[in-house]
């Protein structure tokens, strides 16, 4: 009985150490986080495959901004756009011209990426985050979802220090998409623009925002 209790008693403990560990790499990350309100940056990527196998490289230019403003454009090998505005999240496919567009609210369900530009408890609780320590000033944070509700199932966000340098995603197939910047710097008062989108001529809107019931 005695033996049963104290393995119970350290399955218990060693529990609840994990969970505070946990809590302690969330605080961390936010804590870096917090201090990028904004930033611009050119990326390289790199997609493999669930057997480590080339699928796709690629490069683009990225920038977010504190809150909910974020720019993502992949400019080859086929160009895709994604803009958060503060309100509406905008994604533009040319190739099918076609723009979808939902609340930013929703972008959090859609990718644990829209942490970056979140800091409200009531997103984060939505995931656990530990850490991974690469080299003296260098470390990962891995970000799950606490529930799936996207095709990603998840995420790690890398840094030198307080500089953030890579982040990686992992779909439910396997694949994994590695993303390396480079020249990271502050948004321009001139480049505000880029988190304004404007919808093109003679494309489809498909519009999944939340609607209001009165």
């Amino acid at each position: 009985m005695n033996k049963r209790i104290t393995v119970l008693g350290l399955f218990v403990a060693t529990s609840m150490l994990s969970a505070v560990a946990q809590a302690d790499d969330a605080t961390e990350l936010r804590t870096k986080l917090a201090t990028i309100d904004n930033m611009h940056a050119t990326f390289s990527q790199q997609v493999t495959d669930i057997n480590n196998k080339p699928i796709q490289s690629g490069n683009g230019v990225f920038a977010l901004a504190y809150p909910n403003q974020f720019y993502w454009h992949l400019t080859e090998p086929d160009e895709s756009l994604i803009v958060a505005d503060g309100t509406n999240l905008w994604v533009f496919n040319p190739f099918a011209e076609e723009v979808t567009v939902m609340d930013v609210s929703q972008a959090v369900d859609a990718s644990p990426m829209a942490l970056l530009v979140h800091r409200d408890d009531e997103t984060w609780n939505k995931y656990t985050v530990i850490k991974r320590q690469n080299k003296a000033k260098s470390n990962c944070f891995d970000i799950q979802p606490k529930k799936l509700n996207s095709s990603v199932v998840a995420v790690s966000v890398c840094f030198n220090d307080n500089k953030l340098t890579q982040f990686n995603l992992t779909d439910e197939q396997g694949n994994l998409s590695q993303f390396q910047l480079s020249a990271q710097r502050a948004v321009l008062p001139a480049e505000n623009s880029l988190f304004k989108f404007a919808i093109p001529d003679n494309v489809d809107i498909n519009d999944q925002r939340l609607k209001q019931v009165n």
